[in-house]
């Protein structure tokens, strides 16, 4: 059970990361180009979050909780350094869409 929530999470994320990567690449606004990568980080943290847990479970052994105490803090430092740049480039976003109009 715990690894049917685990492999939904991986795919919500990628599909997280692959929804706000086309965004990215349609946006003709540099602001809001940057904001659409920062949120698809968070889904590509989350991913690698996710997966690292999800090893965890299926493959309990010393060296993949190495691996996983890796992945883990990787994933939790994506996603908390492009949250804060979320934060950072959302002030801009609409102003940059109203100037441009």
């Amino acid at each position: 059970m715990l690894n049917l929530i685990f492999v939904f999470a991986i795919i919500i994320s990628f599909v997280f990361y692959f929804y706000f990567k086309t965004k990215q690449f349609r946006s003709p606004l540099p602001i809001a180009k940057n904001w659409y990568k920062s949120k698809a980080n968070i889904g590509f943290g989350s991913f690698i979050l996710f997966f690292g847990l999800n090893q965890a479970y299926l493959f309990p052994g010393l060296y993949t909780f190495i691996i996983v105490t890796i992945l883990v803090v990787l994933g939790i430092f994506v996603i908390i350094e492009n949250t804060k740049k979320v934060r950072h480039y959302g002030q801009f976003v609409e102003e940059e869409l109203r100037i441009n109009q």
